[in-house]
């Protein structure tokens, strides 16, 4: 049986994105984003929790979201949960939760924001060209 993996959550960029190309050329951009949740203790004291969620964008949404967003920004972020492993110099396997986002937006809850419209380029395609040779 097949699965459903889509994530759509919103929060402030902790960072500037940081963008990179792979050895072949493709855009590839990386920011973490800060997910507060609040709630209200048996005893009525507020209580407040962080996640830092790492997002990584391709192709031309990566140099979008390069160009068009910094740190402390607010945005919208829908895409999948992919389980990263990798391994340090050191010989120590590190693994990551990440969203491959396919859509990131600005929110409007608390700015306005002026969109301008890139021409469509024949090679963007909704698929991801993953690869082994990551520059991170």
């Amino acid at each position: 049986m097949a699965g459903v993996n889509n994530i759509t959550i919103i929060g402030n960029l902790t960072g500037d994105p940081e963008l990179r190309y792979t050895p072949n050329g493709t855009a590839v951009a990386n920011f973490r984003i800060a997910v507060n949740r609040r709630w209200q203790d048996n005893a009525g004291e507020w209580c407040e929790d962080v996640s830092y969620i790492p997002v990584t964008v391709w192709k031309k949404l990566a140099e979008n979201c390069s160009e068009s967003l910094k740190k402390g920004d607010r945005v919208v972020v829908n895409g999948r949960l992919q389980m990263r492993t990798w391994e340090t110099k050191e010989g120590q396997t590190r693994n990551v939760l990440e969203i491959i986002a396919k859509v990131v937006a600005s929110s409007l809850e608390w700015a306005t924001t002026e969109i301008t419209k890139n021409p469509k380029h024949e090679e963007d395609t909704d698929e991801v060209e993953e690869s082994d040779d990551l520059p991170f």
